[in-house]
């Protein structure tokens, strides 16, 4: 499906706030309340819209550690890929997992409350996934910049 300059305006207005009411979603693009209840529901069905959500302060729910963890396989096999994306799909401390191509297999995402915690996600949930040779973490210092919109 092809999206048109006033699908963009949309997207991009709920991106910045996704509580926006069909009425005042209408009246920032210059649509009537009708026609943009219908280009909402076609973006959602057409699967460019996947959900809404809050953003959250991790800091202030105690998750104030972020790590990125490069992880290696023993096997880059497509079914050690699919073994180990279904591991990290039930683990929820990690929050993003992505196939990497390079010098490693994986690059992982999580949040965690204290170096405690953080010690054993490195030192026995990493390692208990299947197939992980070898890992590097990165622990962030401070983050300069969180966005999750596109840039449309």
């Amino acid at each position: 499906m092809k999206i048109d300059q006033i699908d963009r305006q949309i997207l991009m207005a709920l991106q910045e706030n996704g509580r926006l009411s069909n009425a005042a979603l209408a009246e920032q693009v210059g649509l009537a309340a009708t026609s943009m209840s219908d280009r909402v529901k076609r973006l959602q069905k057409s699967g460019f819209i996947t959900g809404y959500h809050a953003s959250l302060d991790p800091n202030l729910l105690g998750f104030g550690i972020l790590v990125f963890v490069e992880v290696l396989l023993d096997k880059s096999g497509a079914d050690g890929f699919e073994r180990f994306g279904a591991a990290v799909a039930k683990e929820p401390r990690i929050h993003e997992c992505h196939l990497i191509a390079g010098g490693f297999d994986y690059l992982l995402k999580a949040r965690l409350p204290d170096m405690v915690s953080y010690r054993t996600f490195l030192g026995e949930v990493i390692p208990a996934l299947p197939g992980v040779r070898e890992t590097r973490s990165f622990t962030v210092m401070e983050e300069v910049k969180r966005e999750s919109a596109l840039p449309l």
